[in-house]
């Protein structure tokens, strides 16, 4: 088995961009990787973006959230071309005993994956504080349909499989397996296309992918910003039955990465989900192919507050091109525990160069949640009444001592007068 990494040694290829000491995070990996035979032979083609989150139960028996990307340190061993039994497959090692494997069966017509992903929760830099130890292995098909053979499958999209508490989000695919005589083929299989049903099932439409003749394809039509701004939405995540986090907001991203792109979340269309722990929680609002991840954290020098921690923002600009940026060390929104923050007026985070996130009408509580209801909360008009408090009191302090100064000059001055009269 040979494996061919044109852009990098490993098959991995990092744009990385660390500012403010490394505070700020915007990266994306990418796998470009070729399998070939004894014989030199191209058996199996493979190149994508790709991100993981888990949610896993901590020690305090809440849940929390780990999300990362394939690191820059991979191997390989594992991967093959297969034989007359058993298809090819590609085989990826990374960290401390994870490792990502996806193998492949043909039909007369169509091929398709299937990939095992295996997750150690010894892993303390990834799960600091899981309850289960030991090796996770979770299995799903992907691509989701059967692929038609001599095209490559192409997802330019955010695509995703989703298996319990385990999601892999996938964009910028281009993969072709069992390639006649190692060459690539022209022809695509897309994974947005939808086809028109049967009469059988009249009302309903299925996603179901079809074979391009070229390399040609549609892009959507550039987004718009909008006119006004956005609605305002409610959200909340639930841990069992109850609801451990709420949240009230209006949001808006604003990327100037290239052109200027603002997008309004619909709260019709939205959807919410998360986790609550202990001393984290996590927010996770989705429209359509746009997200937004809020993470929160307890204070370690004060567990009685909270705060805004960690964004991640992740934009299927277009068929083409995914955006992805992250801040994990952020500081917004600090509140008291079992307080709410509010905030009525505009507020803009700053995630990193160029991604801003524009907040309206915000109320949101990650902690403490009791019988569904928000606690009394802590307004941010406090923190510009607490900017200013210094300047009044200086100023107060000031004119105190300008009435006293005059108040002798006055006194001074009659004192003198009155003595001269009597002399």
């Amino acid at each position: 088995m040979k494996t061919r990494c044109p852009a990098a040694p490993l098959g991995l290829v990092l744009f990385g961009l660390l500012l403010l000491d490394g505070s700020v995070l915007f990266q994306t990996y990418a796998v470009d990787v070729e399998v070939k035979d004894a014989s030199n032979i191209t058996c199996l083609y493979a190149k994508w973006m790709m991100n993981i989150s888990i949610t896993y139960e901590s020690e305090s028996n809440g849940f929390k959230k780990t999300a990362f990307t394939l690191p820059e340190q991979l191997t390989y061993d594992g991967s093959s071309c297969g034989n007359d039994t058993k298809g090819p497959v590609l085989a990826i090692e990374f960290g401390k005993d994870h490792s990502w494997v996806i193998s492949f069966t043909k039909t007369a017509d169509t091929y398709q994956g299937s990939i095992s992903f295996t997750y150690n929760t010894n892993d303390t830099e990834l799960f600091p504080d899981a309850k289960k130890k030991g090796l996770i292995t979770i299995s799903a098909n992907y691509p989701e349909r059967p692929v038609q053979l001599n095209t490559v499958f192409s997802c330019n999209d955010v695509d995703f499989i989703e298996d319990d508490n385990v999601r892999q989000d996938f964009w910028n695919v281009s993969l072709q397996v069992f390639l006649e005589d190692g060459f690539r083929s022209s022809n695509k299989t897309l994974c947005d296309q939808v086809t028109v049903p049967t009469a059988t099932v009249p009302t309903t439409t299925v996603p179901s992918t079809t074979t391009e003749p070229n390399d040609t394809t549609s892009s959507p039509s550039p987004t718009l910003p909008p006119e006004e701004n956005p609605a305002t939405g409610k959200y909340s995540v639930v841990n069992g039955t109850a609801a451990c986090l709420l949240a009230t907001m209006a949001l808006q991203l604003n990327i100037s990465q290239k052109e200027p792109l603002i997008i309004n979340f619909n709260p019709n269309t939205t959807s919410a989900r998360g986790s609550c722990g202990a001393t984290s929680a996590v927010l996770e609002l989705k429209d359509k192919n746009n997200r937004v991840v809020f993470v929160f954290a307890a204070r370690a020098q004060n567990a009685e507050r909270y705060y805004l921690r960690e964004v991640n923002i992740t934009v299927a600009e277009s068929t083409n091109e995914t955006l992805f940026a992250g801040n994990r060390s952020l500081n917004y929104w600090d509140t008291s525990r079992g307080s709410s923050y509010m905030c009525r007026r505009e507020e803009t985070l700053v995630v990193a160069p160029g991604y801003k996130i524009n907040i309206f009408d915000l109320k949101i509580q990650p902690f403490d949640v009791e019988d569904g209801q928000f606690s009394q909360a802590e307004d941010c008009i406090f923190d510009v009444d607490n900017f200013f408090v210094p300047i009044m009191v200086g100023a107060a302090l000031a004119g105190l001592v300008f009435l006293v100064l005059m108040a002798y000059f006055v006194g001074r001055k009659t004192h003198r007068n009155a003595g001269y009269e009597q002399f």
